[in-house]
């Protein structure tokens, strides 16, 4: 599977069935890769974020033009924000046993964690920007979105 690819699929097919077409130019799909190296949100620019391990996503979110920290920095460190990758990881059974703690998982993620940013114009609009990260979800169903009770069981 050919992850930018399909993304790029599923942005301009979304967008266009919708009679808005979101157009290449308007966005860029970074593949940070693994392991990577977060960046900061670069001016103007508003952030679809992912996190890729063991064949599935752990995380997909958003973060406005005004969120570098969401983008850049929070879900590696499990204190920084109410829901992060980092704290759904510590709390996650099925991730004991691989060494990872409070001090080493922002780096677990890191060296682990093959990530991928999408990065829109902010002149798209906030909702540009929901509807990329809603239709992500739907398609990949990542196993910290939502409450725990409402995921279906994943393999991680």
């Amino acid at each position: 599977m050919n992850l930018i690819n399909e993304i790029n699929t599923i942005i301009i097919e979304v967008s266009s069935v919708l009679g808005k077409p979101i157009e290449k130019h308007n966005y860029k799909i970074i593949d940070r890769g693994i392991p990577h190296q977060p960046k900061t949100l670069p001016i103007q620019s508003m952030g679809i974020y992912t996190f890729w391990y063991d064949g599935e996503f752990l995380k997909i979110g958003k973060a406005g033009p005004n969120s570098n920290a969401r983008f850049f920095s929070q879900h590696y460190n499990p204190r920084s924000a109410k829901s992060t990758l980092a704290a759904s990881i510590l709390e996650d059974k099925a991730m004991q046993g691989k060494g990872i703690n409070e001090g080493n998982v922002g780096q677990w993620i890191k060296n682990n964690c093959r990530r991928i940013d999408i990065l829109l114009d902010s002149d798209l609009g906030i909702f540009s920007l929901e509807l990329i990260e809603a239709a992500l979800h739907y398609k990949y169903e990542p196993v910290y979105e939502g409450f725990a009770a409402q995921r279906k069981i994943h393999k991680v």
